[in-house]
């Protein structure tokens, strides 16, 4: 769809809005793109490759995250290290400002069972939620979480006591002073992890993130947040999967209130409508398969990109999904990595024999008729006494 003079969005031709897009794009930093919460990793690096090659370094996420310090310059930085199925062995759990209940559901399904069964103790730096379980409350000024950090708070000897201490933070990392909060986190979960003696390749610290293009945006070298776009007021910006971001030309599955914002929208496949790679909160990179068929004219994002690139002049160099993952193995190997190890040992059947093939199963060892045909192939039909017929 593209908007008309009146400013209301019409139906177009897919050769119209792309050449239109095409026509649109400019160099260096008059074009930036932001990634929405439900980018696939294909969609991604195609998308980085694009601006890459109009001299654009513009690429940001949605969703917030502190870039100064470390920031996201170690992975270990941004990611739930201890697994979401490592909840039910840690001993002690230190929320700060987060609401698993809804930002999490099933992480917070995982505390809940830990609570029941494993006597998990759960604290909480942050606002007094109800999170179907019973947990400490410290309070939620900061001030609490430097306490936490320099040792005079009653709650350090608790964290120094626990073997397996976990500490996770998701939301109150997207404040203004995020940025002081992880740095602050990062203390409590270095200070557990030497007081209370945790065993070595236990994490601590744990970012628990919100949407699920996140961490391969992050992995990829996009910025968290769009602060810098907001500063360069670029002429061009295409978002993809826009929720609340208004953007000249969004590409997205589902039309949601910033679209009718938009100059240009082209349509794309939702997640269940395409083989595509995401990477979970713990860094775990998962494909999907595609179970429907995209509705309408919809196409795979990447696909709508290569499009775009071709018709600007800057071509992207690959025309199958296959081609995109060697790309992306290429900027992070990381996201194509899928239990591809392969065993030393050689391929061998587990049964290479059978000493009665037509009786391997309960059903047919219970036969009579088959143990005499059984009986009949091995030592012959005299042996098997049969009743005349005559």
């Amino acid at each position: 769809m593209v908007k008309d003079d009146a400013g209301q969005l019409t139906p177009t031709t897919w050769e119209d809005a792309l050449t239109r897009v095409a026509g649109a794009s400019v160099q260096g930093n008059e074009v930036a793109a932001i990634a929405g919460g439900m980018a696939d990793a294909e969609t991604l690096v195609s998308l980085k490759d694009l601006l890459n090659r109009l001299d654009s370094e513009n690429l940001c996420t949605e969703e917030v995250f502190p870039m100064s310090g470390a920031g996201t310059d170690l992975r270990s930085n941004y990611l739930l290290n201890s697994r979401i199925a490592g909840i039910e062995e840690c001993d002690l759990l230190l929320l700060v400002g987060t609401n698993p209940r809804y930002e999490a559901p099933l992480f917070n399904a995982r505390i809940r069972k830990s609570w029941l069964h494993n006597e998990l103790r759960v604290a909480m730096v942050g606002h007094n939620v109800d999170l179907s379980f019973t947990y400490d409350h410290l309070g939620e000024e900061t001030s609490v979480l430097k306490e936490l950090a320099n040792g005079t708070h009653p709650f350090c000897e608790v964290l120094s006591a626990a073997k397996r201490p976990v500490v996770s933070g998701s939301s109150a990392l997207q404040r203004e002073d995020g940025a002081a909060i992880l740095s602050v986190v990062s203390s409590i979960a270095q200070n557990a992890r030497t007081s209370s003696g945790v065993e070595e390749g236990w994490k601590v610290l744990n970012i628990l993130h919100r949407v699920a293009s996140q961490v391969a945006a992050l992995d990829l070298g996009y910025k968290a947040g769009v602060d810098a776009i907001r500063a360069l007021l670029p002429k061009c910006c295409s978002c993809w999967e826009p929720t609340l971001a208004a953007s000249p030309e969004p590409t997205c599955h589902h039309g949601d209130v910033g679209a009718p914002m938009a100059d240009i929208i082209l349509p794309g496949a939702a997640y269940t409508e395409k083989n595509a790679t995401y990477v979970n909160t713990e860094g775990r990179s998962q494909h999907t398969r595609l179970a429907v068929s995209a509705p309408g004219m919809a196409r795979e994002d990447w696909k709508i990109i290569r499009a775009v690139s071709e018709l600007a002049g800057v071509a992207l160099p690959y025309d199958s999904v296959e081609e995109v993952r060697s790309r992306l193995a290429e900027v992070s190997p990381n996201l194509v990595r899928c239990n591809q190890e392969l065993i030393a040992s050689p391929l061998v059947p587990p049964q290479l024999s059978a000493k009665d093939f037509y009786m391997t199963d309960s059903i047919s060892r219970a036969s009579q008729t088959m143990a005499k045909c059984v009986k009949a192939v091995t030592e012959g039909s005299a042996a098997v006494d049969e009743p005349s017929v005559c």
